[in-house]
């Protein structure tokens, strides 16, 4: 089993666990919402692109309540539970471009409420995270910044950016997390004010 198999399969376990009404990190969605999010995007073809592409996201938003709200709780855990259909594009890149997805929807539900603590992370995972961590800084990090993104034993993972220098310290899902747009996450930003301000109001979602 991939990590992305791994992710997908504790994400739905730990949704199962907490109900379809708890809160996750994503905005206003709560499980219910995640999930469809997550069947919408890999099941419906015709809507899918409108979460990447802005001139598409009414519709996209229109399909993924329509999902929420006609599809039987466990029918839609069912559905995420057993991945990318044959017919989808992410079938075969899903060990890849999945990794990162599960990954911080996971996390999403984990830390949506108090108290919380990060995960102690297997080599597999961790190794699978950390590339992550680049892909995704070049893709969210839009700040007026140069960034520096390294691990708590000093390990530059990437740098991205121009401007002044801001130091990110953290474990790879925590930087990942942090990235993303998340504040629930465990990572020191070093640097002068104005830079660290403008990494913190620059990242991008998933």
């Amino acid at each position: 089993m991939s990590v992305a198999q791994r992710e997908r399969a504790a994400l739905v376990q730990t949704m199962r666990d907490t109900g379809p009404d708890h809160p996750t990190l994503c905005g206003e969605w709560t499980n219910r919402e995640l999930a469809a999010h997550l069947v919408v995007r890999e099941r419906r073809l015709d809507a899918a692109p409108g979460i990447m592409i802005p001139q598409l996201a009414d519709y996209t938003e229109r399909v993924t309540r329509q999902v929420a709200a006609d599809t039987d709780w466990t029918e839609l855990l069912d559905k995420v539970a057993s991945g990318p259909p044959l017919f989808s594009p992410f079938k075969l890149l899903d060990p890849v471009i999945n990794v990162a997805e599960m990954f911080i929807h996971h996390e999403d539900v984990r830390r949506a409420v108090e108290p919380w603590e990060p995960r102690v992370l297997d080599d597999a995972t961790t190794t699978a995270v950390t590339r992550q961590v680049s892909v995704m800084a070049r893709m969210a990090l839009k700040a007026d910044a140069n960034v520096v993104v390294r691990t708590p034993e000093g390990k530059t993972l990437t740098t991205v950016g121009k401007g002044p220098s801001v130091v990110l310290t953290g474990a790879p899902g925590e930087l990942l997390m942090y990235i993303s747009g998340r504040d629930q996450a465990r990572v020191e930003l070093t640097g002068d004010d104005a830079g660290i301000a403008a990494v913190r109001d620059g990242r991008g979602g998933l």
